[in-house]
């Protein structure tokens, strides 16, 4: 009788576990997007460059509790290789090479191999958490506007960008993110539903040293790279 009492309180408490998950499950996983923190370097970014990324955007799957918990626990595979900063729409968070499940679950990645800063399409992907969520490229679907800045940074210099177009586009129109004579960036994220995409063109303006950007851009850098 005994075991049976005891048992029985197991799975009580595993049934307790399992409904608090599935209650607190959107906060949970903003919790795990919001507390990473990567050390961001010249010399990180310098070693992560020369590393292999997956580039290919149909592997991508929903944000689920599991893939964020699957990529906190394999963190080390994110290779950071800048930030991205909007200071209007709080939105800080890290840019990392390729778009695999694990690197867009904690940043934003990029989607073609030869990506500079500065030159040409530089074409970034993010999830959008949705209800209001500040994580990741949430910001983008709920507050960006054309007429901000955009802030591009290798630790080194500083690329400023100007948005000049919100649009809505089929999730099939993947040419967005070809390379261009034009210096421009691409900020690709879901809508609502997941049915098409939000594109964010901005134009390249300048590029200065780190040390000569704009406090606000000064302290957004400062925020751990990550939304607010």
């Amino acid at each position: 009788m005994k075991g049976r009492e005891i048992l029985r309180w197991v799975m009580v408490v595993i049934l307790l576990a399992v409904s608090l998950v599935l209650i607190f499950n959107q906060q949970v996983k903003d919790y795990l997007v919001h507390d990473y923190h990567p050390t961001v370097t010249k010399q990180t970014i310098k070693q992560n460059q020369t590393k292999d990324a997956n580039f290919d955007f149909k592997d991508v799957n929903d944000l689920n509790l599991q893939t964020v918990a699957k990529a906190r626990a394999n963190k080390s595979a994110v290779k950071v290789i800048g930030v991205i900063t909007m200071p209007e729409i709080n939105m800080t968070i890290p840019i990392a090479k390729g778009v695999d499940n694990t690197t867009l679950a904690l940043a934003a990645g990029t989607m073609r191999p030869d990506q500079q800063m500065g030159q040409g399409n530089y074409a970034l992907a993010g999830h959008n958490m949705a209800h209001g969520s500040k994580i990741l490229f949430s910001p983008l679907y709920y507050h960006a506007k054309v007429g901000q800045k955009i802030y591009l940074t290798d630790m080194d210099k500083v690329y400023q960008y100007e948005v000049s177009e919100r649009t809505f586009i089929p999730a099939t129109k993947v040419e967005v993110v070809n390379d261009t004579p034009e210096k421009i960036i691409t900020l690709i994220t879901c809508n609502s539903d997941g049915s098409r995409r939000l594109m964010i063109r901005g134009n390249y303006e300048k590029s200065y040293p780190i040390n000569d950007a704009p406090t606000a851009v000064k302290k957004a850098l400062d925020s751990n790279y990550t939304n607010k």
